[in-house]
Order: C-alpha cells, then structure tokens, then sequence
C-alpha cells in the first residue's frame, strides 16, 4: 500500500527563502557543509513492523522536508521483495534487517554491495509459543509468588522438543528470513537451551538451515505469523512487534522471552541503501539520515514522553495498521507475556538512547559470527575478513558526517553522540548475553569458540 507523502513544494522555496534569511543574519557560520539534494524525490520501503518508527516519524514529523527531501514511504510484502527493490532501484533504500546488507555484500542469496549508514533501534523482538506448547513447557519452568521467573530459558522448552522427537514428530518454528535478528536470536536461544537449531550448507546448494536440527526453523513473513501459529504449522516464532502482543490480544499464544533477555541492548533493524545509490547521491543520502537521528531522538525523548502520539502514527493502515493497544503494549515501555502478566520492559523499543543510532562495526560483526556458526558462511575465514566486510558495509563516516551537521544547526546536541574523534565503531565487550558469553567484536573466532553448539575453526558440513 503507498503512502502519498508529497507535499506542496512550496515548502521548498519557503525553505530556501528562510535559509536566506538565516545566512544574512548569521553570516557564513549558518552554512550548511551539505550541499543541495541530488535527488529529491525518493522512495523508501519498510515492513509493518514498529520499528519502522523512524522513517513514520521523519515523514509525519516534516523532518526529510527540512531537508529539501520529498519521500513515498510503502509497506512491502516480504524482506526478500524489499532488498531485491532496492538492488534493482525501484526503492531508493529501506527499513531493513542488520543481516541483509550484510548477507548480500557477502553473497548469500541475492549478491549485491548493500551499505547501512544508521542502526534504526535496539531490542523489540520476542519469541512466542503456541498454548500448547506453553502448557507442556510451564510445568518445567521456575515460578515465584505464582508468576514464571524470567528469563524464561530454552532449557524448559527442551523436554517438549525431546518428546516430540521420541515420537517422531518435527518441532516447528518460524522467524522472518535466513539473514534477520529473528533467526539469529531465536537459534541463539534454542542453542543456549541445549537445542539445536541446525546449520546451513550453501556450498552444497543446501539453504533450508535444518541439517541436523532438533528443532525446524522455517520463514513466515511477520504479519502472518500469529495466524501460522494458530492454523498449526508452526509451533512457536520470534518476530518483531506487534506481532507477539497479537498472540496474547488473540488468545492463541505466550510470548516466552524478549530479545532484550537473550541480548541486553542487541541492535535491530538498520536503513539500508544500494552501494551505488550511496555514491551517485551522497548529500540526499547524508540528508535522510540527518532527518532519521531526529526522528529516533524524538521517539525517546523526555523518557519517551512521545511514545502514545508514535503508537497513534503507527496505529494507522498505511505503516503497521494493528490496534492502538497492541501496538502500545510494547512501545510504551510495558511487554505481556502470559494474559495478564504484564511487566515494565522501558528498553524493550530504543531508537536513540545508548547510541542506538550508530552503525557500530562490532555490531556487524557478530551478524557475521552467527552467519559462520550456523554454516550461511561455509569456511573459516581470518579476523581480518570479518573487519574488512563490517567497514565495507557500515558506514559511520556518513553518520558522523550528518550529526555534525545536525549539530552545527542546534537540532541535537553533541553529548547525545559518541566521541567522533576517538570513536573505533567497536563497543566494549558486552557480557549480558542469556548464556553468560562475552562478545568482544575485535576477536570473532575467539568468540565463535566458546559456543557448544555451532561451527567454529575449520569445521565445514
């Protein structure tokens, strides 16, 4: 569905006449570096999922106007016809999975140089059983003052597994695509569980990632996947919001864990853009995300006091179109897992906060470890590769070139940024992980080496 977003363009003679103004009164100093747009009108794409806030935002807040940009933002159907309309530039870029630009510059699936100078938000995922499964999987699982303690681990769901396998039936679940958050947490959490998730085998022409797999990981595009549920196909998934909170609004499920339980803080969704597209439209795109910090700083600013006007923009048929209070349940700072246990979750959507916007290298990074652990990356490759795809792909120079300007205007405020100066786009290592491992970005196969489950050194399928 498209969204009609072109405004009259006496928006942009009205802005050229008050950056006059601005220059006469404040010399030079009031100059933007960035020049004018090469292109202006552009299209983005997304999914119906609330973390596609930002571009909502940047649209209904007039920010891409301020900076000369007149954008159509449209939902699409599946993550797969959203990167191949970018590859083929019938979008000009789009709200995207942190695994796609890194996927296809690496080539697995569609090979093509995909670039990501902004991280959309941390967290907001969650992983959502079906009744049933709950109901087998509850018994297992620690109570206190007649609540499950959380985190729920997979170590309770794998007496449930282990039973269907005795009887010789294949336990089934569902994530969004072979290179997204979701498979990655969900095989992250099943691993740590004891559960294997099964491995890929691309140089045997084997893609389905269920070589030797205790549990079936199979793709359901977002929206659809309480209804998968609910029909029986699947046993359980982990996808974005609204799409947990929808399994509890209906009936049908439990949502188990949220990412933010697996990896405090993981990082989510990001803006991707063609390689090509990136050099042939360097100021438009320094723009877009000039007006994308805005809006993720308007999203969590005053300690998300402008989360129930998001939760009104998202709310409507043309972003994400679920109920206002489904889609408020997590955006406002709450999750339900079980009916009626709702908990307080403040970081379970971070768009700004802790340098959420920043295209960290050690984040693209550990989406290449888990590609490797799970066989999408079929051999051993050196440190060094893993550094050399992240810088290919992630681009903070851009970023840092538009918070500066954002800076120099008095949009933003230097502190809310990392130090550019000394900034390595590597984080510290980060140890709050569901099964206690530190990552350190800087040592990958270091890190791939401390997982019982998964391919490390110089195994191969």
């Amino acid at each position: 569905m498209n969204i009609i977003t072109k405004r009259k363009r006496f928006l942009k003679s009205s802005m050229a006449m008050i950056a006059g103004l601005a220059m006469s009164v404040f010399g030079s100093q009031a100059v933007a570096e960035v020049g004018e747009p090469e292109k202006e009108e552009l299209k983005f794409g997304f999914i119906k999922l609330t973390d596609m806030a930002p571009l909502a935002v940047a649209y209904e807040k007039g920010y891409f106007e301020d900076e000369g940009l007149y954008v159509t933002l449209e939902a699409q159907a599946n993550w797969k016809v959203l990167l191949d309309r970018v590859i083929d530039g019938e979008l000009d870029g789009a709200h995207m999975l942190a695994g796609q630009p890194l996927g296809a510059t690496i080539g697995f699936g569609t090979k093509a140089h995909i670039i990501t100078a902004f991280s959309m938000d941390l967290n907001g995922n969650g992983i959502t059983v079906s009744n049933e499964i709950w109901k087998q999987m509850k018994k297992h699982v620690p109570h206190k003052d007649g609540k499950p303690v959380h985190p729920i681990k997979a170590d309770y769901l794998k007496p449930v597994v282990d039973q269907y396998q005795k009887e010789g039936k294949p336990f089934k679940m569902g994530m969004v695509f072979p290179v997204s958050t979701h498979n990655y947490e969900l095989r992250y959490w099943l691993a740590a569980g004891g559960i294997h998730p099964g491995y890929y085998a691309p140089h045997k022409g084997d893609t389905s990632g269920n070589l030797d797999a205790d549990a079936l990981l199979s793709v359901t595009p977002p929206p659809q996947m309480p209804s998968t549920m609910e029909a029986g196909t699947i046993y359980g998934y982990c996808v974005g919001e609204p799409w947990n909170q929808q399994a509890v609004f209906k009936g049908i499920g439990v949502p188990v864990i949220t990412d933010y339980e697996i990896w405090k803080d993981n990082p989510e969704k990001v803006f991707g853009v063609s390689k090509g597209w990136a050099d042939k439209y360097p100021n438009t795109h320094i723009r877009v995300v000039k007006a994308m910090i805005r809006a993720a700083q308007w999203l969590d600013e005053g300690n998300n006091k402008n989360r129930p006007e998001a939760v009104k923009i998202l709310s409507k048929s043309q972003y994400v179109g679920a109920d206002y209070d489904v889609i408020a349940n997590s955006m406002t700072g709450t999750f339900e897992y079980e009916k009626g246990d709702k908990r307080e979750v403040p970081d379970f959507n971070v768009f700004f906060r802790y340098n959420a916007t920043y295209p960290y290298y050690s984040d693209a990074i550990w989406y290449l470890t888990q590609m490797r652990r799970w066989g999408q990356i079929s051999e051993q490759k050196p440190d060094s590769w893993y550094k050399d795809i992240a810088k290919k792909v992630y681009r903070p120079d851009i970023y840092a070139q538009a918070a500066k300007e954002l800076i120099k205007e008095g949009k933003v405020k230097a502190s809310d940024f990392p130090e550019f100066k000394t900034e390595t786009g590597f984080r510290k290592p980060q140890t709050e992980f569901i099964d206690g491992v530190t990552y350190d970005g800087t040592k990958p196969n270091e890190y791939l080496k401390k997982f019982k489950i998964g391919l490390k050194g110089k195994d191969k399928i």
